[in-house]
């Protein structure tokens, strides 16, 4: 469909939502408010959830654990198949952030409602990220580099000082995470964090990172379109945290103010447009007690 201003916009007639509870009935509403059939699945549990009886159809796809149904993609692709979908909406979890699913939507000719498959592969690894975005000057945290033995990160970490943070290059959540605050302590923290990781991620790979202490956790919101215009929304504190958990957001966030506002959303959009990021998304921030911020992750 082209649009007035010339831009050539999708329009999809029919949707398959691979989520469910609360995430599947809000995009089930915006899709009724759009005029667009939907297409629900479920598993056994939830066979009569809400999301089942409010979408125009539904597929069953399985057991109750995720693993069995939710999180297999070939079920719910060839829901799409049957049903007759445009296109895929993920919601967050599940499938929503797994390079390769993305991409075999993309290979039956079904559009994934959510970023390109090769922008969630570069930002769902931690170190393909780092390098990305450092080259299109974005300030990241000191750490060490891709491929690095545990003796070429030890030898790092003493460069850079204590207390440093090993971290899982996969996954996040705070998962495959252990501080350090002396050499003395990084075997086993190397070994601890894969250890995690591998059962979190199915990925060991770990590298270090300069620990920034008292920072603030700072989010910025982006939205970016296929027509190559990217721009933030503004930012959230979320520094009171668990486990690495967020447990309150806030926005905006006092510490933030109009110039630094600016200077971290330009380098979030920055950050977004080394990968052709498209859709919404977040680029987290650490930000230090004189007011320096470091690229933490995407999502």
């Amino acid at each position: 469909m082209l649009r007035e201003d010339g831009l050539l916009v999708q329009k999809f007639d029919k949707l398959l939502i691979a989520n469910r509870g609360e995430i599947a009935m809000r995009i089930l509403r915006a899709a009724r408010e759009l005029g667009i059939a939907t297409v629900a699945v479920y598993s056994d549990a939830d066979r009569n959830a809400p999301h089942v009886r409010f979408a125009d159809e539904a597929y069953n796809i399985g057991p109750p654990p995720a693993r069995e149904s939710y999180l297999v993609a070939e079920k719910l692709l060839d829901v799409a198949r049957r049903s007759g979908v445009e296109a895929i909406h993920p919601g967050y979890g599940f499938l929503a952030e797994r390079e390769a699913f993305a991409q075999l939507c993309v290979d039956a000719g079904i559009v994934f409602v959510g970023p390109p498959a090769r922008a969630i592969g570069i930002m769902g690894d931690k170190l393909m990220a780092r390098s990305t975005v450092m080259a299109a000057g974005v300030p990241v945290v000191p750490g060490t580099e891709p491929g690095q033995s545990d003796e070429e990160m030890t030898a790092a970490a003493v460069r850079m000082g204590f207390p440093g943070l090993v971290k899982a290059a996969a996954g996040g959540g705070g998962k495959g995470m252990r501080p350090v605050s002396r050499v003395e302590d990084l075997a086993e923290a190397f070994a601890s964090a894969r250890r995690e990781a591998m059962a979190a991620f199915g990925d060991d790979t770990v590298y270090i990172e300069k620990m920034i202490t008292e920072a603030r956790h700072i989010e910025i919101q982006l939205l970016a379109d296929s027509h190559g215009n990217t721009l933030y929304l503004g930012e959230r504190e979320c520094s009171l945290q668990r486990r690495h958990q967020k447990l309150i957001e806030e926005a905006p966030s006092f510490v933030v103010d109009a110039d630094l506002r600016r200077r971290m959303g330009e380098v979030a959009v920055a950050a977004a447009r080394a990968v052709d990021y498209v859709n919404a998304g977040t680029i987290e921030f650490l930000l230090d007690r004189d007011k320096n911020f470091y690229y933490l992750e995407m999502n």
